[in-house]
């Protein structure tokens, strides 16, 4: 394809500003009805400018830091974009993070005003003040305090008024290609947080990617509900904004899925677990009612997986099989459709591995999956499936101006103006990230077939070696055993070991509904967990999952404990396990599943 080569990020969103000056740019609810308000994209570009300006106003000079500390919504995005078209740098920062963890992007990105969502995010500002010296004013999103070090978004854009159109226009042109546009901070699976330096032309060259490969249409609608510290959430919308179409902010990534309902947008952008969770319900849904309901539901899923494999292979679809399909989905699957809003044409899974059969089972009920891949290092996307060229299983085919190749020992290669310019004043940690000419180490195994689909394999750091010298990618099990509709999260042991053995947390809306109809008396969801009835449950799903596996990849014991989660510390804001810290917590668990009997 042609890419355009934008100077910068401003270039490239008043190209858009101009080509679609009075279509929405952006919507936000109003009410939990699904009333929304929103601006056009004149009405976004003023405003970007005004925070801009302000930031000028306080005397924030070209890349100096910013850091945001929300969860997602309007004022996020706008501020992001109007620090980077003011030559400044976007420092998101999880809403979850405790304070030590804030104090420490804070300090390290030598951030000099710092956004807060509300009083919480403010007080664990309060709390670290004495060790963030460099910050000079805080301001807060939403709602006021009486400090002389803070004040309100309403006050912070007023400062803007002082600084003329032309000194806006001089700074938003200074910044060039390989200037940084942000810090996107590693989540910190092991050891600290790595500040990941994306420029200018890593953000304007990437939304041109991400286009090209997946069916972005003017006039389309999509819901970002992903946290927009993660540069996922934000290509989304740089993305979308390029192509045309319209971005809804979700209320809370809780209520997702009812936002998308109002929403009714035509492409969603994701994460596994939140297709997890949509298969699970369904799946238990019909396993609850039972009876002819269940039958039905069997009958339609068969139906749906024999068009799956028609269209997968570009083979037509028998009459017969069609008619059937017909009556499956509006008896069955139009109820899943109509969930999602009844417009969707294609969602993207990213962030983790997808488990291949609930693609298909997507898929098979009319609803398109595509998973891709990206990393903080390569701003969030090298490769993934298209609208008309997918293969469930991989992560599809490199974007267009990318280059993928696989290493000697396995390992996956990028190169392409995706890639990072470094790791924020951690020079030796970069010359480790890249190969001496220059392809992007990413710490994934995987293939490439005859096609050009990427499969990826597992985690280099994370390959398990059995004691009897098998090498196990542990990501692939625990996706499989995440699909049990009794399963929530799983965590895969067994390195040096003589088998592989599992963490595994229960879903409490499945495994209640079970045990109300067993008869199970229980106080607690932890007490639940432990029932013996529950353990053989969860015990015979892990049995039956490993069907799947070959038999060195077979799961001999588990282990039920609490759910991992952000709050804990046990997840990062992405959802990924943070296996070195369960692994220490749960170290008694782990040791008394290697016990001999």
């Amino acid at each position: 394809m042609q890419f355009v080569d934008y100077k910068n990020v401003h270039q490239m969103i008043k190209s858009v500003v101009d080509k679609y000056p009075d279509k929405f740019a952006f919507r936000w609810f109003t009410d939990d009805q699904g009333n929304r308000d929103g601006v056009n994209w004149n009405q976004f570009y003023v405003q970007a400018k005004q925070v801009a300006k302000s930031l000028m106003a306080l005397d924030v000079k070209k890349e100096d830091k910013i850091n945001i500390i929300s969860n997602t919504c309007y004022r996020w995005s706008l501020t992001d974009i109007g620090t980077i078209i003011s030559g400044a740098v976007t420092v998101g920062i999880y809403q979850s993070n405790l304070p030590k963890d804030c104090q420490y992007i804070i300090d390290h990105s030598d951030a000099v005003v710092v956004f807060v969502e509300d009083e919480v995010q403010l007080n664990k500002l309060f709390t670290i003040r004495d060790k963030i010296p460099k910050v000079r004013k805080v301001v807060m999103i939403n709602g006021t305090h009486k400090d002389d070090w803070v004040i309100s978004y309403e006050e912070f854009l007023s400062l803007g008024d002082k600084i003329s159109d032309k000194d806006f226009e001089k700074r938003a042109n200074e910044p060039k290609p390989n200037d940084p546009a942000t810090l996107v901070y590693t989540s910190g699976t092991t050891g600290v947080p790595k500040g990941v330096v994306i420029t200018q032309d890593n953000l304007t060259f990437n939304s041109q990617s991400i286009k090209a490969s997946l069916q972005m249409l003017e006039g389309d609608d999509t819901i970002v509900f992903l946290p927009l510290a993660h540069v996922m959430a934000r290509l989304t919308v740089y993305s979308a904004a390029i192509s045309g179409t319209v971005v809804t902010i979700a209320r809370s990534l809780d209520t997702a899925v009812e936002d998308i309902g109002f929403t009714k947008p035509h492409w969603i952008p994701s994460v596994p677990r939140v297709y997890e969770k949509i298969y699970s319900k369904v799946v238990s849904g019909a396993e609850e009612k039972g009876g002819i309901i269940l039958k039905l539901f069997n009958w339609a899923c068969n139906v749906g997986y024999q068009v799956s494999d028609c269209k997968t292979n570009k083979k037509p679809i028998p009459g017969f099989i069609g008619f059937q399909y017909a009556i499956a989905s509006k008896l069955v699957f139009s109820k899943l459709q109509k969930v999602l809003g009844g417009n969707i044409r294609w969602m993207l899974s990213g962030g983790a591995p997808l488990n291949e059969s609930i693609a298909k089972f997507f898929h098979a009920a009319g609803i398109l999956v595509l998973e891709g891949i990206g990393m903080t290092e390569n701003a969030s996307f090298s490769h993934s499936n298209r609208f008309d060229d997918y293969k469930f299983g991989t992560v599809g085919l490199p974007g267009p101006g990318i280059e993928t190749k696989i290493a000697k020992d396995g390992e996956i290669l990028i190169r392409g103006r995706n890639v990072m310019r470094e790791y924020y004043k951690m020079a030796d940690e970069t010359k480790k990230t890249f190969t001496k000419d220059g392809w992007l180490l990413t710490g994934d195994l995987g293939v490439i077939d005859s096609k050009g689909f990427l499969t990826v394999t597992g985690r280099k750091k994370e390959i398990i070696i059995t004691a009897g010298g098998k090498n196990v990618a542990p990501a692939l099990l625990e996706g499989v055993i995440g699909t049990s509709t009794y399963i929530n999260q799983a965590m895969v042991v067994g390195d040096r070991r003589k088998y592989l053995t599992a963490l595994v947390t229960i879903d409490p809306l499945t495994v209640e509904e079970y045990a109300k109809k067993n008869g199970i008396s229980y106080s607690s969801i932890a007490d639940l967990g432990q029932h013996p009835e529950i353990r053989k449950l969860i015990e015979n799903e892990v049995q039956e999952k490993n069907k799947e596996f070959a038999s060195f990849e077979t799961i001999k014991k588990v282990a039920i404990v609490p759910e991992f989660t952000v709050e804990n510390g046990l997840i990062t804001p992405t959802l990924k396990l943070k296996k070195n810290l369960i692994e220490k917590q749960y170290k008694n668990d782990i040791d008394n599943l290697y016990v001999e009997n």
